[in-house]
């Protein structure tokens, strides 16, 4: 048996005494921890106190509570989705985005009209409350089970000069680029991505784990005279994914030569 000091609170000591356990490698990922009598018995303290502890190390990430099969050590192995984050132009005159994974529309696209937030309306250079399309998909990924939300807003605007998109907001977004720039735009991209706590509803539609953040994307898409014209957001459980950009150099530095 384990020995805890009793200064303090008390599963805050086992909480802990299992965390260090867990960082020693005694505790593996993806492995069972200890039943509640165990645990009980290792550092002699009641079941109110180990369930504390283990509530206390879940909200901490380290512990995932699966139901139905008890307590696991959190996995540290690389998430299974790695998503390729760029733009190209074709020969063909068309655009596509390479993610990396095989996504597959969970539904239906939900097209509804709503409105710019005091976040969205700056990104696309509109006042609060101004008109626009949202298109909303839940997607998920065939070979490992993540998920995704992604959103797309259009100014009205903007569907005013692209009547395609005035009739079929629910176009994909690589149409959407290129319909933007047959509309005579030239196109570039500015894209951010911020890890936050979800809100409930993601996290039950993410599948997300407890204490688990989700990688916010949030990818602009600027046309002639770098106005903003499109807004997307990914939103995606951090412990099923990653995000890889490829980064190349605009204009390569003269070579300097020496006298």
């Amino acid at each position: 048996m384990s020995e805890i000091q009793r200064p303090g609170a008390l599963y805050q000591q086992v909480a802990a005494a299992i965390r260090e356990a867990i960082l020693k490698g005694e505790y593996e990922p993806d492995t069972l921890l200890p039943s509640e009598a165990q645990l009980m018995a290792r550092y002699g303290v009641s079941r109110p106190t180990v369930r504390n502890a283990v509530a206390a190390l879940r909200a901490e990430g380290l512990i995932d509570v699966r139901h139905g099969k008890g307590s696991f050590v959190r996995s540290t192995s690389r998430p299974g989705v790695i998503l390729g984050r760029q733009v190209t132009y074709t020969s063909t005159g068309e655009f596509t985005t390479h993610t990396g994974a095989a996504w597959d529309q969970v539904e239906d696209p939900s097209v509804s009209r709503a409105r710019t937030t005091a976040i969205t309306g700056p990104l696309l250079y509109l006042e609060e409350e101004e008109a626009l399309f949202a298109c909303d998909r839940l997607l998920a990924d065939a070979s490992t089970g993540a998920r995704a939300l992604h959103r797309v807003l259009i100014p009205f605007a903007v569907a005013e000069q692209v009547p395609e998109l005035a009739e079929h907001p629910d176009t994909e977004p690589d149409r959407i680029y290129a319909l933007l720039t047959k509309a005579g735009h030239t196109l570039s991209w500015f894209e951010t991505v911020r890890a936050r706590m979800p809100l409930p509803d993601e996290r039950a539609t993410l599948q997300a784990p407890d204490a688990t953040p989700v990688l916010h994307l949030t990818r602009i898409t600027h046309g002639n005279d770098d106005h903003p014209l499109i807004l997307e957001e990914l939103r995606l459980s951090a412990d099923r994914a990653e995000v890889a950009y490829r980064i190349t150099a605009s204009k390569q530095p003269n070579r300097r030569t020496r006298a």
